[in-house]
């Protein structure tokens, strides 16, 4: 790893719910519901997890304009900082 994906892997590893996001995003994309079902995250702290997450640059929404059903999913970067995160 890098320098910047290295610090990169630190703020998401300190945070269960963003390393918990990243991994249910690992190699998918997936709407804010289904990654709340899958990494085990109360919908109600999905939105702001994925707004960091974009905001670090390991993960976008694919189709920023929808209201409802937004896609996300995995930078390169997110994707190799998924690969280290321990399994929750």
């Amino acid at each position: 790893m890098d320098d910047e994906t290295l610090r990169v892997y630190g703020y998401i590893n300190i945070s269960s719910y963003r390393a918990r996001a990243v991994k249910a995003l690992q190699g998918e994309e997936k709407t804010p519901s289904n990654i709340a079902k899958d990494s085990g995250i109360k919908i109600n702290h999905i939105s702001n997890v994925l707004r960091q997450l974009k905001e670090c640059e390991v993960a976008v929404c694919l189709n920023e304009d929808a209201h409802k059903n937004r896609i996300y999913k995995l930078t390169e970067v997110g994707e190799e900082v998924a690969k280290h995160i321990d399994n929750f």
